[in-house]
């Protein structure tokens, strides 16, 4: 709640530019998977991003973004759970971030902010109490969970973007984007209300 009341704020602003990176990076874990390789990382102050990657299945790619943000953000929030092992998986994601960023991350703002970002959240689990990391995981989580659906959303069914992942599907597989947005809000959605119930 404390992050939908925030949305719009500079306090959340950080945490959504997260999420895009969690996008993008998405991309780039499905194309090794599958063969490939990722060959740049993009990050704009406008909160877009690009992942250049080389080779892999496009198909199992290009579902990755979207998805991709939305598991990460799940998954931060069962692990954030339990305080003990909050601390730790902040610091996994901090070296996770710096080791991307030096590895793959292309733009300037992008640079600037994974370094800022995997510094800081090392910092804070190094640093200081337990509490402060499952509160940060907790808010990295619902943020990339809800942001992800609101850019489905926005991208597929409230706007048509002829540079979304959707239309990159469509032209892939004949399917509408409009059909790939549905279908990735609706499996949002039940991802979502499973991990309330096991929250609560």
């Amino acid at each position: 709640m404390v992050v939908l009341a925030l949305w719009d704020s500079f306090v959340v602003y950080p945490l959504r530019i997260f999420v895009v990176f969690l996008h993008e990076i998405s991309h780039g874990i499905a194309a090794v998977m599958t063969g490939g390789a990722i060959e740049s990382i993009g990050l704009s102050p406008d909160e877009g991003g690009v992942c250049r990657t080389r080779g892999g299945w496009p198909f199992l790619i290009l579902n990755a973004g979207y998805l991709g943000s939305l598991l990460w953000g799940a998954t931060f929030l069962v692990l954030g759970e339990r305080r003990t092992r909050a601390r730790s998986v902040i610091a996994a994601v901090g070296a996770f971030t710096l080791g991307v960023t030096l590895v793959y991350v292309r733009t300037l703002f992008g640079f600037g902010y994974g370094l800022l970002t995997g510094s800081a959240l090392l910092a804070v689990a190094s640093r200081l109490r337990p509490a402060v990391s499952e509160v940060l995981l907790a808010a990295i989580g619902a943020t990339s969970a809800l942001y992800a659906v609101w850019d489905i959303a926005s991208d597929v069914v409230l706007r048509h973007s002829s540079q979304s992942d959707a239309a990159a599907l469509a032209q892939l597989t004949g399917i509408p984007a409009a059909a790939w947005g549905v279908a990735w809000i609706a499996l949002s959605l039940a991802i979502l209300v499973s991990v309330v119930r096991r929250l609560v």
